[in-house]
């Protein structure tokens, strides 16, 4: 029988030190990964709902020549933010994603992947159209170059995003410049026409920055993702923005 609890690797980085730990919890049964960055709980194997959802959101909203009859195909897609993999295995189960670029600024948690430490890991470290790439996702966004270091301008479908806990909330000041006007404007430029940005928030949805995605993208809205809370009871939320190129 495995150990009710174990710490599976811990290391520091350059945002504090970041920790990876297995637990069984008696209340659903079963075991949990959860990821700490210092005393700070940053994710759970426990709550994915709204992970699923945002990549399940946003790959919904691209339509293959502004159609929205058709159906897309041969997607390029990157997600921000790699956390316990959840995200991307989501991208990965659409049939029309034709290559994933998954940037995180912690190569640890990329090497907990490839090493098979997660749950999600040897799937997208075995899946062809998978690229997990070290970097920093804030800095690729906001150069012209864009987000692939080996295709310098290159445009993707969907970019997906689930690194700070809010526009609002952010683990590093240095982020702050991505949430406004010019940030996001060098991010959609990032994007076919027709193509989406999507955004993880754990706070409801502010009306600021909804405005703020509308007058950069053609269209703006935010979904509430709620999910059932075992520990707590009830049901908790998070929110998906998800704005278009025109």
């Amino acid at each position: 029988m495995p150990a009710r609890f174990a710490e599976l690797d811990w290391r520091e980085t350059p945002m504090g030190e970041i920790s990876l730990r297995r637990r069984h919890d008696p209340t659903v049964d079963r075991d949990v990964y959860e990821v700490k960055l210092g005393d700070e709980f940053l994710m759970s194997s426990l709550f994915t709902v709204a992970e699923e959802e945002l990549a399940r959101l946003a790959l919904d909203a691209v339509r293959a020549d502004a159609d929205p009859d058709a159906v897309p195909v041969d997607l390029d897609v990157v997600v921000g933010g790699l956390g316990l993999g959840y995200t991307a295995v989501t991208v990965l189960d659409h049939s029309s994603v034709r290559s994933l670029i998954v940037v995180d600024a912690i190569d640890t948690v990329i090497d907990w992947h490839r090493r098979g430490l997660v749950p999600a890991g040897l799937r997208l470290a075995a899946d062809p159209r998978c690229q997990l790439l070290h970097g920093d996702f804030f800095a690729l966004a906001g150069r012209p170059a864009g987000l692939d270091p080996d295709e310098p301008g290159r445009r993707f479908h969907a970019i997906i995003v689930d690194i700070d806990h809010s526009p609002r909330h952010l683990l590093h000041p240095g982020h702050a410049d991505f949430y406004q006007p010019a940030g996001l404007r060098q991010l959609a430029a990032h994007l076919h026409p027709g193509g989406v940005f999507a955004l993880w928030s754990n706070d409801p949805p502010e009306d600021e920055f909804l405005t703020l995605l509308a007058d950069v993208f053609a269209t703006a809205r935010a979904e509430v993702v709620s999910f059932p809370n075992p520990l707590q009871g009830g049901t908790s939320a998070n929110t998906v923005y998800l704005a278009t190129v025109a």
